[in-house]
């Protein structure tokens, strides 16, 4: 009888949800590059529980981690040793979470009062996937939403498909959430559907750019990671998939694509978060994707949406070397950018990625470029770094509003531009 409460007990920690009261978020400004190495080794040492938000790789950006609160003395002991200047940017993760909690309850009330969904909030799986039939419902002969496969945990991942008719239309992909924390990014996705549906037939350059090509939205990809971000630990990044010889669990499931797999800027450690995964596409979640993209076969466009950083990217990522056809993605991020601006003056870097942040294999941009996907895009949303993952929900309609105004510039090239 003791065994099976003991039993019960466990069950019950397994399932309760992760705190992170007292843990910080500091900013380190490497000087060196024997600085860099030193936090590229603290980054590798699993003992200090660290998690990285930016990664040390260059003394031209900012490194942000998030430190347990059990480590913070010696964290700061450590930076000062060396002479490594930081300040905190984040003083108690636990208090932006709760906040972020309550919001979050309060809309749930609100919405269950007025039968209104609030795009200015954030949303749990079951909630977004019920809004998508209503999205469906109001536009039928516009949108509809397609199941394009399971993922490990047997949550049915949905496509949003806009189409005027015709079959095997040119296309556009769009992925938004392929890292579970990044809330802002499937928020984003789901302002950005309405927006589509709504401005359909009264936006001239939209209705223009439906009439000749499809678009595709998968607004939560990672659908395991993104619940347990919900219920078990905000700070989730991967999948839920369970690997063999550890107890660790979960890939990056933009390290897990066929595109210098396993190469730089990719772990092979499952407990890391940038884990690669055992051989590429291992994760359904990304074969699912692959599938649907290689049976469609008349993508043009490629864009995945993350956060945070305020960057707009192109390949590669797992090579520093220039792309075919850099110059003119270059010309098109630029562009897309300056209309990102306007709105509200917010200031985005545009470059390959291995440039612009940092090495990384295994991404999905680079896997659609190298299988013929020209315009291949990654945008990495607000912030610069106050709130990071945490980004308070009252940015998410600004975030979202500008960022269209970058999308469908993308559109209306690939619209202008066929290949």
């Amino acid at each position: 009888m003791r065994g099976f409460w003991f039993l019960l007990v466990l069950v019950s920690v397994a399932r309760s949800e992760r705190l992170f009261t007292g843990d910080q978020v500091i900013r380190i400004d490497a000087q060196s590059e024997e600085q860099i190495k030193l936090l590229q080794i603290l980054e590798s040492e699993e003992k200090w529980n660290l998690d990285f938000w930016r990664h040390p790789v260059s003394t031209e950006l900012p490194v942000d981690v998030r430190v347990p609160r059990s480590h913070l003395g010696a964290m700061k002991e450590y930076l000062h040793a060396h002479s490594i200047p930081f300040t905190v940017m984040i003083d108690d993760v636990q208090e932006l979470l709760d906040q972020e909690k309550a919001e979050m309850r309060e809309n749930l009330i609100r919405e269950r009062n007025t039968r209104n969904f609030n795009f200015a909030a954030y949303h749990p799986l079951e909630t977004i996937y019920s809004w998508m039939d209503t999205l469906v419902a109001q536009h039928p002969n516009l949108v509809t939403k397609l199941e394009i496969g399971r993922s490990y945990e047997n949550r049915p991942m949905y496509v949003l498909k806009f189409s005027t008719g015709g079959t095997n239309r040119p296309a556009i992909w769009m992925d938004l959430g392929i890292h579970s924390r990044e809330w802002v990014s499937q928020a984003t996705g789901v302002w950005t559907a309405n927006k589509i549906a709504t401005d359909y037939g009264t936006d001239a350059s939209l209705t223009s750019v439906l009439n000749t090509m499809d678009i595709y939205m998968l607004i939560v990809a990672n659908p395991d990671g993104y619940v347990f971000s919900h219920t078990n630990d905000r700070m989730w990044r991967k999948t839920r998939s369970p690997n063999s010889g550890s107890l660790c669990v979960g890939v990056d499931p933009n390290r897990n694509w066929d595109a210098g797999f396993g190469g730089p800027g990719s772990s092979s450690s499952p407990c890391s978060d940038a884990y690669s995964g055992p051989f590429a596409h291992s994760e359904i979640e990304v074969k699912n994707i692959v599938n649907l993209v290689q049976s469609h076969g008349n993508f043009k466009s490629f864009i995945s949406v993350h956060a945070y950083s305020q960057l707009l990217m192109y390949p590669y990522g797992y090579t520093c070397k220039s792309a075919a056809d850099q110059a003119e993605l270059d010309y098109v991020g630029r562009a897309a950018v300056q209309k990102l601006t306007s709105l509200y003056g917010t200031t985005y870097k545009v470059g390959n990625i291995c440039n612009i942040i940092y090495q990384a294999s295994g991404g999905s941009i680079d896997w659609s470029y190298d299988v013929g996907i020209k315009y291949s895009f990654a945008f990495e949303l607000r912030d610069t770094g106050w709130y990071g993952f945490i980004l308070p929900a009252d940015q998410i309609i600004p975030t979202a509003s500008e960022t269209w105004l970058a999308l469908k510039h993308i559109m209306e090239y690939v619209r202008d531009h066929p290949y």
